[in-house]
Formats: C-alpha cells, structure tokens, sequence
C-alpha cells in the first residue's frame, strides 16, 4: 500500500472516529425532562434550603435551614397537597397560570401554557415550579436577612404575608403583600407580571421603630432532587449565572462534588436551567452584592441553590427604603430572552440560551430561520431557504473550487506521464506535479474548502435545532412532527407497515435514506478513484453516514440531504461550461463508459501493442496448424502398394487395405484442423487471440 492509500485510510478512520465520538457524547442516552414530570419520585427532603446568612461572610447556605418547615406540610406529599398547604394568590397571563404562595411569597407554582409535554397537542402543559414538600420542589424567593447575632423577624421562606384584597396577579393587576414584623419594621412587596415570564418584585421597608436597622436583601432558586437531564457536552444544564461580566456554568454534578462558588459583583444574575426552561433571579444592578453556586446532598437527597446577598441597607427611624428586583421563570424564547435582556439592561442575559463556542454563527443563523419562519410559517421550508442562501454566499468559493477540479480532471493525462515517467522517485512525482499545478493555475486543495465552510454550519445549524426551544416540536411536512427530534420511522419496520418498534440503534428513517441517496449521487458525479480499496471505502461511505445521521435531528438530516441535492447541480453545471464530460451516468451504468477517450497516449500505445501481439500470436498458431495438416496430407499421398504377381498377394492386399481405412480415419482431423484454422483467422480479425 503506497503512501497516498495510507494517508487516505488514515483519514477516513479520523474521520469515523469522530462520527462515533459524536454519538458516543452528544447523543443523549435518558429521555426528556419534561417526559420524566410525570414519573418523579414521590420522597423529597423535609429540610428547605435556606436564605443566605450574613454571619457566615454573607454567603449563601444551600441545606442549612433557617426557614422551618411549614406546619402541616410532612415529606413526601404530592404536588396537589403541598400547593394546598398555604394560602396562594393566582396567576393567570396569556403564557403562564400558577401560584405565588402567601407562605414566604414564594414564586412556586408555575405551568407553560404555550407548551405540552409530548407533540400530542392533548398531552400536558409543562410544569415549571412546585412548591417545597412537593416532587422535585422548585422555586424562586425573595425576602431579608438581619446582622450577625440580630433575633428581630424579617420576611423570609416561613413568613406568612397579607394580601391586600387581591385575588389574582394578571398583567394588567399587580398584588400587594405586607408584613409587619411587631418591632418597628413594615414590610410591603408589590408583585407584577407582564404577559410573557418576567416577575418585578418591589419592596420597601418603613422602620416606624426607634433604632435604626441593617438588613440585607436576598435573592434565591432553590432546586431539590436531580432533574432528569439531556446528558449532552454541548448543552449546558444546571447552575447558571452572570457575575462580574463573566459567565458561570456549574453542572450538578459540580455543584455536589466541588466547593460552593462565591463572587463578589455589582451587575449580573443567577439562576438555574434545563434544556428549554429556565429560572433567574436578578437583582437590582450597580448595587454590590455577593452571589454563590452551591449544591448538597444529605442522606442521598440532593439539593442546589443559586442565590445573591446584597450589601447592608441602612433603615433609619422614620425612614422608607426601597428595593427592586426581577424573576425570570419560563421558556427560553429567543426574541424574549434578548427583550429582557435589552429592556431591563440585564447584561448578557441572552446566555441563558445556550449558544456555544460558535455564538456568532449559530446566533444569526437562527434569526435568519425565523425570518423566513414568520415569511412562510414553516421551519422546515425555512431551513430549505437558509440553506439556498447559505450556496449563494458561498457560490464564489464554490465556484473556483469545482473550476479547479474540473482543470484538475483535464490534466489527468499529464499527471499520468509523469508518474510513468518517475515510477520510484516520489520526491520527484511531486515536485513536477505541483510545477504543473504552478502552470496550469490549479489549486489541488481548493476541492476541500467547500467542505472546510461547510463545517462550523454544520454545527451551528445543529445548535441551533438542539438549543432553541422554537425549534421544539416544530413540524415540516408528512411524518416529520419535530424538526429537533429524529426522524421517527424506520426502514426495518417498513416505515409502520409492520406492527413492530425497533430499538434505537436500528432507527433508520426516511429522511437519513433520502439523505444517503444524494450523497450517494454526490460521489458519483466525480470519477471512481482508481485504487481498488479507494473505491470500497467511497462505495461505503453513504452507507456509514446514513446509519450515522439516522441519530441527528431531523432538521439537520433535512438541511444536509437538500445541501448535497443542490451540490450535485451545481457541481454539474460547473463541470458542463467548463466542458468537462460529467460521468454520472458512466458511474451509474447508464451509458457506456468513455474512459479510453480521455487515456493517455502512452495508455493508449501499450493497449494497442499488446493487441498486435496477440493478433500475431494467434497468426502463428493457425500457421503451424496448417502445415502439420499439410505435412500429414504429403505423406498419405505419397505411400505406394507392394504388389505381388499381377493381382497382388494377399498380404499386399490387407496392407492396401490397411492404409486405405486409416485414410478415412484421418479424413475428420483434416476437417477439424481446417475448422480451426477458420476460427483462428476470424478472432484475429476481430482483434481476439485465440482460445
């Protein structure tokens, strides 16, 4: 095996490698969180995490509670009992319905409207937040803590506040709470909602006392029990936040095993996210304040907490300060997300989506598809136009790497003479090719870059279909339901005909196959490589990548089967104005092939030599057949009888005889050899050598 086979395999392995690492790492492996609600276990710890303590150098505790346990609420309860546990005033906006409980004026109960849990339009709404005591309690809360050693009641997770005659917080009707702790201190929290998930907390504090008060606001989301998770490197779920202008990421399994993380900071926010949904407190900014990261686990019962700690108000007697703040619980909208984000002068709140290393692609890739979304009402038909535009902006660079393989083509008899002409001498093969490439103005390399651009679109378009929840459940046409889930058939169940459900690793659907096709068609629009192994790695490679991609979103698997549909077009017109013959139809078997068109000279010599010397060699066989026939005839004619006395004696007579049987005897090899002269002379006119 020559050096170019060896480098060639080597690249496929990589190549494969990579494929198989992809699987291995970002296909997910547990089913959705959202299809696990349903399913959570029913025990939940009896403990609530607690707010942050500024005895303990201002940092949040996660697991140390300070907050008891409302009366009333045992462990173990379900969703329905805990949320019936405390008094609660309704939400109802276009977007969401829940609760905000009187019990610590706690934003915990919360369901999407807008969203089910499966592509079933009757399937249930998603369930964001649940109360403390319910299946995988989780929740936002706001409230003060005193100074080390202060015993004076402030508003915390166990305060029961008063509503002010408000039944229900709606968009257009905020609700009012108060406290008032007996000591001096009125507290009184305004909540509003706008119509999609932001909450604007309020508060301000009147010291009707006689000493003045230090109090330090607080802000928490605190999360009990492990969420079902996606499992993906490129995805991150768990902790999340911005501090100091610098993003933070603590998955949960970080947030069990290493150290809380603490950051000083005057702008940012916090919070915790899943895959589509997310929860955030943001404090008022410019203000300092103290923010950790932190999980525990106690008797196999995992807790985690984000949460900040302001710096020490100041309330003198007779004085009124104030206080704001925003939670943020729902999906993660893109258009919605970057509006808060701008509206509210959150900094960097757009990170709460997930948008990877190549954010400045995948970012104006997905604004690109919504476009045209909202043109055509269609994700799918979408990414078809994105990607027609995507081969418009690339079509120069597209366009001078197939002229340059098309040039390469036709210097394919050259680069043949000079291989013949350095048959051991590789250094000198390469040199004197590349002074042809110099020549003729041909960039060898320039096939790869179409591929090279390909790439990061690749992936950002796959971070795109994975990340942003309006990809979700997002429909094309036919069977397609969810442009970021799988295609759903398969072809080892006949598409659904049979009554039967193949495990995973034998989905393989229609859009992977229709995919393989056109990729398939692709590398038959170039010509078969001459080396025999070359060929069986090609012939196998759209075969490897439709089981590959039978795993992907289906969007993607859509986006790359219409890239190489358009490829093949575009490729073949190139090659047709170049004046290039396009061997589509040789490699398919549909016309005959024109290979000895386009031989090289020195090709087409040796062909015809060795033509010559069969002919010649078959010449001489039907020569020498002729004149051993001859020879043979000679003899027979030339023999005289012996006679003896005028009638001959009878041993002159049986000898005659004799001779004239074995003339009849030798009559059909005469024949046969004639016959095989004549069969000689008609393969040599028709340029056969003779069996």
């Amino acid at each position: 095996m020559d050096e170019n086979n060896r480098n060639f395999i080597l690249a496929i392995v990589l190549s494969m490698t990579v494929l198989f690492a992809w699987q291995f790492f970002f296909v997910p492996n547990t089913p959705p969180i959202e299809q696990q609600q349903q399913a959570a276990p029913s025990q939940q710890p009896s403990e609530q995490d607690g707010p942050p303590s500024p005895s303990a150098s201002q940092a949040p505790r996660p697991g140390a509670s300070t907050a008891p346990q409302p009366e009333g609420s045992p462990t173990g309860m379900t969703r329905e009992a805990a949320l019936a546990a405390s008094p609660r005033i309704a939400i109802e906006t276009p977007s969401v319905h829940g609760s905000i409980s009187l019990k610590g004026a706690r934003i915990d109960d919360l369901t999407l409207k807008d969203y089910r849990v499966t592509v079933d339009p009757e399937s249930a709404q998603v369930i964001l937040l649940s109360p403390a005591g319910a299946p995988h309690a989780y929740y936002a809360e706001r409230g003060f803590v005193g100074a080390g050693g202060s015993k004076a009641p402030l508003p915390s997770g166990d305060t029961l506040w008063t509503a002010e005659g408000q039944e229900k917080l709606t968009p257009d009707s905020p609700v009012t709470l108060t406290y008032d702790n007996g000591e001096g201190l009125k507290f009184t929290r305004t909540i509003a909602v706008d119509d999609k998930y932001m909450f604007t907390i309020d508060d301000k504090v009147t010291n009707t006392g006689e000493a003045a008060v230090s109090i330090y606001p607080y802000g928490l989301v605190s999360r009990h029990e492990l969420p079902e998770v996606q499992g993906f490197y490129i995805l991150h779920e768990g902790l999340i936040g911005v501090v100091d202008d610098g993003l933070e990421e603590i998955s949960y399994s970080s947030a069990i095993e290493d150290k809380p993380a603490t950051f000083k900071s005057e702008n940012g926010w916090l919070g915790i996210t899943d895959k589509y949904w997310a929860t955030a407190v943001i404090p008022a900014q410019n203000i300092p304040f103290e923010a950790k990261f932190a999980g525990s686990e106690t008797n196999g019962r995992k807790r985690f907490q984000t949460d900040y700690l302001m710096d020490a108000m100041d309330v003198a007697p007779g004085a009124t300060v104030n206080i704001s703040g925003h939670v943020f619980a729902g999906a993660k909208e893109v258009n919605v997300v970057d509006g808060y984000a701008s509206t509210y002068a959150i900094p960097k709140f757009d990170l709460l989506i997930d948008w990877g290393w190549f954010y400045f692609l995948t970012k104006p890739l997905f604004y690109a598809l919504d476009y045209f979304y909202r043109l055509v009402g269609n994700f799918g038909v979408s990414i078809l136009i994105v990607t027609v535009l995507i081969k418009l902006v690339l079509f120069p660079l597209a366009n001078k790497s197939y002229v340059s393989m098309s040039r390469m083509k036709k210097l394919a008899p050259e680069m043949q003479k000079i291989k013949e002409r350095y048959p051991d001498d590789r250094m000198r093969q390469q040199q004197a090719m590349m002074d042809l490439y110099k020549t003729e103005k041909v960039n060898p390399a320039s096939g790869c870059l179409p591929i090279l651009v390909q790439i990061p679109v690749f992936f950002a378009l796959y971070k795109v279909l994975f990340v942003t929840i309006e990809m979700r459940h997002a429909p094309f046409f036919g069977w397609i339901k969810d442009l970021s889930a799988p295609d759903p058939t398969s072809v080892f169940n006949l598409f659904g005909l049979i009554p039967w459900d193949p495990p995973t690793f034998l989905m393989v659907g229609a859009w992977p196959l229709i995919m393989g096709a056109t990729m398939w068609f692709q590398m038959k629009l170039n010509p078969a490589p001459t080396d025999p192994v070359q060929q069986k790695i090609f012939a196998w490679m759209p075969v490897v990548f439709t089981y590959m991609l039978a795993s992907f979103p289906s969007g993607l698997v859509i986006y790359w089967a219409w890239n190489n549909f358009l490829s093949v077009v575009q490729q073949s017109a190139i090659m047709w104005r170049q004046g290039v013959d396009i061997p589509l139809l040789e490699n398919l078997g549909l016309k005959p092939s024109q290979e000895t068109v386009d031989e090289p000279d020195e090709a087409k010599s040796a062909r015809a030599t060795a033509e010559e010397k069969r002919s010649a060699k078959a010449s001489r066989r039907a020569e020498r057949a002729a004149k051993q026939i001859a020879a043979e005839t000679e003899s027979d004619d030339g023999e005289e009888p012996a006679q003896d006395g005028a009638n001959g004696s009878a041993p002159a007579k049986k000898k005659a005889a004799t001779r004239k049987t074995a003339t009849k005897r030798r009559t059909p090899r005469k024949k046969a050899a004639k016959k095989r002269t004549s069969k000689s002379n008609d393969q040599e006119a028709d340029g056969e050598s003779p069996a």
